[in-house]
């Protein structure tokens, strides 16, 4: 015999444990992931409350914060209960979280190793379901004069145009430049098509007095360095 369910409306519940009151009585860290979604989304379905709704959203994100991040509206609408103004939410809440870091760098910074240019870069590579290549563009004692999207594409790559990163390094009068694209599978081990576009900007880049400094691959939570790799 199946038992059914009784729901409790947070509003029924102990006032500590609703969210929104929650953070207003213990603060905004008290709230754990799924209490902070909750209070974007509002309310549950007929059978979850927000809360319950959030924690299972998490859950077939493995509790990754980043692979929601990786969820379109469309994904989003998938779990019963959230409808499109609600993917929509949370969508634009990952975009906010993802911009403020990268707000933390000022793009007056100079790069000193892989790992700084991994740290601009990340949060606009990390979190995507597609291929993206960037590029930056250093001055001469490498401090960051800007950030270029060079170009899209799906799931397994996208078109690397060397006319139109040298066009760019050129406008900025870029000394040098650092080039980044993401593998949407999480593995950061290079193509070899990778090796053969890095070989061919490096060589163009020599003709043009624009030094390719380094050329790195971000997968979820880390990333592959041509340079650090003796590579490049």
């Amino acid at each position: 015999m199946a038992l059914n369910k009784q729901r409790i409306s947070i509003k029924n519940w102990a006032e500590d444990d609703r969210p929104r009151e929650k953070l207003l009585l213990k603060g905004k860290n008290s709230l754990s992931d799924a209490e902070l979604i909750a209070i974007l989304i509002g309310s549950g379905n007929n059978e979850e409350s927000a809360v319950e709704l959030s924690k299972r959203i998490l859950q077939a994100c493995s509790n990754n914060l980043n692979k929601l991040a990786k969820l379109s509206v469309n994904d989003l609408q998938q779990f019963k209960g959230i409808g499109e103004a609600k993917a929509i939410s949370i969508v634009a809440a990952m975009e906010l979280a993802r911009r403020r870091k990268d707000e933390k760098i000022s793009e007056d910074y100079a790069i000193k190793s892989s790992n700084d240019a991994y740290q601009i870069l990340q949060s606009f590579l990390s979190d995507l379901p597609h291929e993206e290549f960037w590029m930056l563009n250093l001055s001469r004692n490498n401090k960051v004069k800007s950030k270029f999207l060079i170009s899209r594409g799906g799931i397994s790559g996208t078109v690397v145009d060397t006319r139109i990163i040298f066009k760019q390094a050129i406008q900025e009068l870029a000394s040098g430049i650092i080039l980044a694209h993401n593998h949407p599978s999480g593995n950061i081990q290079p193509s070899e098509q990778d090796f053969k576009i890095t070989e061919k900007i490096k060589k163009a880049g020599e003709l043009l007095d624009i030094k390719l400094i380094d050329h790195i691959i971000i997968g979820d939570k880390n990333y592959y360095s041509f340079v650090d790799e003796g590579k490049l």
